[in-house]
């Protein structure tokens, strides 16, 4: 009971934001789009970082707050894949599926779009690049398991920066291509390392920080989720008409399905900490909406004690796979308003598109 009482709290003080700041987020239509997306991110993850963080976390910046239902073309529990394309095309998909609707017929990305329209679009993880959530955005596979394919749907875009692991998907194949070098051809800069990434201030860039995934953020990773954003938005903002971009904080996800308390809160403070470099950016520019949000809970994860003072955080779980449960959407900057409430997670690619004023 006491764990009910504390979610229902948390969703009540997280709705009442938008109503106690009417003025917020009123402001003029939004040049640029950030969507982030913390994978495997409820409100107990959300909560852990912060209790962890000394009961403050920077995302407690947004200006509006709304929920959004996750449940897949044919489960009630959604995978990364499936919550991922609701995003990217604005149609549900069975589990498994990128980029296409419940009949596996492939629609254009929200980042399709925008590169066609003429804005500049990029892709940041902390996974393979070609991993199920920043694959929804550029790839159409019927599953999410086709890496390879994926990985050749990028060569079909125009991405202009994407930054993560995945670089034995596109030099290490079946097929023997080497699309490596097809993206050299095309013009892209190849960074191997997040050194090398760092040094690219302008153009198009391939950066592959692992041959398949990175490692979780005390493991080595450090702050290349930071330092990749950092280099993604300097690059992007050069665009006059404007630009959209994922920034995924992948690995709370695996925490969760590791049961890891120490996990989880490691990488939602990473996560945080790129949140707060990001609306520092926004509020800087004036004209740029960041949504924050996940595609699905992981875990059941539930805080059954802990102290704001010493950063301590007790975890329990009901599961080592995904819940059905609603995701927090939090929203900053021009247009924000549009994120309060709830909706289907389909929803949030409309919001994106009017934000953007796009159409299919």
């Amino acid at each position: 009971m006491k764990k009910l009482i504390l979610s229902v709290s948390l969703i009540a003080a997280g709705l009442s934001v938008f109503a106690q700041s009417p003025g917020k987020g009123k402001q003029k239509q939004p040049k640029n789009v950030i969507f982030m997306v913390g994978d495997g991110m409820g409100v107990s993850q959300i909560y852990a970082g912060m209790v962890a963080n000394k009961n403050t976390l920077n995302l407690e910046r947004a200006h509006f707050i709304g929920f959004h239902k996750n449940q897949s073309a044919d489960s009630f529990i959604t995978d990364s894949a499936a919550g991922a394309t609701a995003f990217s095309i604005g149609k549900k998909a069975k589990n498994g599926a990128i980029g296409v609707d419940a009949d596996d017929k492939p629609h254009r990305t929200i980042l399709e779009i925008a590169e066609d329209k003429g804005l500049a679009t990029g892709l940041v993880a902390t996974c393979s690049i070609t991993h199920a959530t920043p694959g929804a955005f550029i790839g159409h596979q019927p599953k999410r398991a086709m890496t390879q394919e994926i990985a050749r749907d990028f060569l079909a875009t125009d991405v202009d920066v994407f930054i993560g692991g995945g670089r034995a998907d596109f030099n290490q194949r079946k097929d023997g291509a080497n699309l490596i070098d097809s993206l050299k051809v095309r013009g892209y800069q190849i960074a191997n390392s997040i050194a090398e990434v760092e040094k690219v201030k302008s153009g198009k860039l391939a950066g592959f920080l692992a041959d398949k995934e990175q490692p979780r953020f005390s493991k080595g990773r450090g702050d290349e989720l930071s330092k990749s954003s950092k280099t993604a938005l300097e690059i992007l903002k050069q665009n006059k008409k404007g630009f959209f971009l994922v920034v995924e904080g992948s690995q709370i996800d695996w925490g969760g399905h590791a049961n890891d308390t120490d996990y989880i809160v490691e990488e939602m403070k990473d996560f945080d900490k790129v949140i707060g470099e990001v609306f520092d950016f926004a509020a800087k520019d004036g004209e740029t909406l960041v949504i924050i949000t996940a595609d699905h809970e992981t875990g059941g994860f539930s805080i059954n004690g802990g102290s704001t003072e010493t950063g301590e955080v007790k975890g329990a779980y009901t599961t080592g796979g995904h819940t059905g449960v609603m995701i927090p959407v939090l929203a900053f900057g021009p247009g924000a308003e549009a994120f309060s409430g709830f909706y289907e997670n389909t929803a949030i690619f409309d919001k994106m598109m009017n934000a953007l004023k796009l159409k299919r």
